[in-house]
């Protein structure tokens, strides 16, 4: 296994995905935007005894997210999942923010992620396998949270269209959208949600989901991907 590429390994579900995966045995090349943050979760997950990578790069520019995705496939080669979890979340309503302000919440909540399949999922179809699974949110759109409901409306496009073009090479797209307040010891707790992204990278490909819909209780697989598996599993408890 090469192991996974944790693009925005924040405190949160990041970080819990990070120890879930190195949990499992993969070595982990951690992604964040300040050289603080990476450093905590790198060193959250060496007592699994898993190779950790810490890296720094801004997902909103290209240039940097583009060199720390060269670096983790350099040190752990090319990646068996990514996971891209960087967002900028914000209360603003419509009209409030600048267009210049909205463009940088679309590039890192949009853009990013493109820039990182775009990186890693063609090498991943061109072998047969892979994951790509993005954290999504607001799966209702909120006039308090304009740019990041515009954001997570068009991550979760992004991955329909990703899914479509890599699907039927052997790649899983996906995301895990998130309906509530991400904190410890709540009925958001990310460690639980980190279930569903593992679970999501090792599903057997006839029975992919494109969208696990998570709502504390309960988590709802709300489509299947391009497999020609046409069920939806809906109620799957956590």
């Amino acid at each position: 296994m090469s192991g996974a590429v944790i693009i925005g390994a924040g405190p949160g579900i990041g970080l819990s995905v990070a120890r879930r995966f190195a949990r499992e045995g993969l070595p982990v090349a951690l992604v964040a935007r300040t050289e603080r943050t990476v450093r905590t979760a790198t060193e959250a997950v060496v007592p699994f005894g898993v190779r950790a990578v810490a890296l720094t790069a801004d997902s909103a520019d290209e240039t940097a997210l583009r060199a720390a995705l060269d670096s983790a496939a350099g040190e752990l080669g090319p990646p068996d999942v990514v996971m891209y979890n960087a967002a900028i979340i914000q209360r603003d309503s419509p009209g409030e923010l600048s267009v210049r302000a909205h463009q940088d919440a679309w590039a890192v909540n949009v853009l990013g992620a493109l820039v990182a399949a775009a990186h890693t999922v063609p090498a991943m179809a061109r072998r047969g396998n892979g994951s790509f699974i993005v954290t999504g949110g607001m799966p209702e759109p909120k006039p308090q949270y304009t740019s990041l409901s515009l954001g997570k409306a068009g991550v979760r496009t992004l991955v329909e269209i990703l899914d479509m073009e890599y699907g039927p090479s052997g790649v899983h797209i996906a995301s895990v959208t998130v309906d509530g307040p991400v904190a410890p010891g709540t009925d958001f707790d990310p460690d639980d949600i980190a279930e569903h992204y593992w679970r999501l990278h090792t599903q057997p490909r006839h029975q992919w989901e494109r969208e696990i819909l998570y709502r504390g209780q309960t988590a709802t697989a709300r489509e299947t991907a391009s497999t020609g598996h046409n069920s939806e599993l809906d109620g799957i408890q956590r």
